[in-house]
């Protein structure tokens, strides 16, 4: 399994940035797919999950809640994180995986697939 993510970019604080997440293919070892980042110096640390269930419901950091959504577009293959009022702490490089397991999952640990990470800078 393959991802690419994209979208990263060079923001201001307040502004919005969608990122997107292309699988080579969805199988059970996809079914829940997560975006993690990794701050300048800092461990790469959870940020949102959803599986690729019916159902849309999904998990998220509190760091991130209520700012950031993630969602899914089964037929393309592809998941997204709709980043809004991004702040200077949301500075990251941003990583998509995806995982076999069938209920949330925060640990890196539990994701098999990365993707390159796509750099997301956030100007105060």
């Amino acid at each position: 399994v393959q991802l690419q993510a994209s979208g990263g970019g060079l923001v201001q604080a307040g502004d919005s940035l969608k990122l997107s997440c292309a699988a080579s293919e969805r199988t059970a070892n996809t079914y829940i797919m997560g975006w993690f980042r990794q701050p300048p110096g800092k461990e790469r640390e959870f940020v949102a999950t959803i599986t690729w269930s019916g159902s849309n419901t999904a998990d998220y950091a509190d760091s991130v809640k209520g700012r950031f959504t993630i969602s899914r577009d089964n037929a393309e293959n592809t998941v997204y994180l709709q980043m809004n009022n991004v702040k200077s702490e949301d500075t990251a490089v941003y990583y998509c995986a995806a995982g076999a397991y069938n209920n949330f999952r925060r640990r890196t640990a539990d994701y098999r697939f990365w993707g390159q990470g796509t750099q997301v800078t956030v100007s105060s």
